[in-house]
């Protein structure tokens, strides 16, 4: 999975996350509430790993266009 699609993951994951929260709040549903939390947290692991990619990505590329310029 590319870096947007894992950053896109993550942002749906972390709004649904904090939506079951309120809903779970609302509802007096700890169950609920506390399945937010996981999906809130999860959405935050995929956004990292997809900024990590593309931090990746983007030292690989200067790194090949400063190897060009010195050919």
């Amino acid at each position: 999975m590319g870096s947007t699609a894992d950053k896109v993951k993550g942002a749906t994951n972390e709004a649904i996350g904090k939506t079951k929260q309120g809903v779970g709040k609302a509802a007096g549903s700890d169950r609920l509430e506390g399945e937010g939390v996981m999906q809130e947290a999860k959405g935050h692991g995929q956004k990292a790993v997809g900024e990590a990619k593309e931090a990746v990505k983007d030292a690989a590329n200067k790194a090949a266009a400063a190897a060009n310029k010195k050919l």
